[in-house]
């Protein structure tokens, strides 16, 4: 895989940007990409709630603002989005389709083709497949509107034009991870389950160098 100056990924390591860094799943991905010897650079709101991501370059500003994704973009080989909104059972959700948008127009203005962009069980063909406790109670009370941004998310995704890998992982914990997870992407015999965010930082990260997910939809679980 190489990036739009030509150089292979395999040989140098990735120079990435990573959007969401302050959020649980974010700092993973920031603190396990520098442990990688990984170039992160993470654009975020504030920098006061980023005082620890220690090692990775900041820059401040919205993911909906094209002259702050393009600044952050600058330099960049790949862009891992670990975006995400607070459950919104009453108001319209448009973050994560909006910040897309954007990224996207931003990556081709830049010339940055790879995109990991970690979405959620239940987005897309995996609705349905969550188990009765998400399917029935959690998603339609809590999640039903940020399911239908994150479903135009990956809209914007998958019709970019980009090198991209759209990441579904079940029910999010706090444990340590396993090291070892199931990606699937035929769910007809999958009925909800779980991971730890450990395990979703590292599964994200691998994807940036690895073509065997490129232009598809994996749900990763335990």
């Amino acid at each position: 895989m190489q990036n739009s100056e030509g150089h292979d990924f395999q040989a140098v390591q990735p120079k990435i940007l990573v959007l969401g860094a302050t959020g649980a799943t974010g700092r993973l991905i920031v603190s396990q990409a520098l442990a990688r010897g990984y170039d992160v650079t993470a654009l975020v709101r504030s920098t006061g709630k980023a005082r620890d991501l220690e090692g990775a370059k900041l820059i401040t500003g919205d993911a909906r603002d094209a002259t702050a994704l393009r600044e952050a973009l600058r330099g960049r080989d790949a862009v891992v989005s670990a975006l995400g909104t607070a459950a919104s059972p009453f108001h319209e959700v448009t973050l994560l389709s909006t910040a897309t948008r954007s990224l996207v127009s931003a990556m081709k203005a830049e010339q940055v083709s790879r995109l990991v962009c970690i979405t959620g069980m239940g987005a897309g063909d995996s609705a349905g497949h969550g188990g009765f406790l998400f399917d029935k109670l959690i998603f339609p009370l809590l999640l039903r509107k940020v399911y239908a941004d994150k479903d135009q998310q990956e809209t914007i995704v998958r019709n970019s034009g980009l090198d991209w890998v759209l990441v579904r992982p079940s029910v999010l914990s706090n444990k340590p991870g396993r090291g070892t997870i199931r990606a699937l992407t035929e769910l007809s015999g999958f009925h909800g389950g779980s991971i730890s965010r450990d395990d979703v930082a590292r599964f994200v990260l691998d994807q940036v160098r690895d073509d065997a997910w490129l232009h598809r939809s994996p749900l990763i679980t335990w």
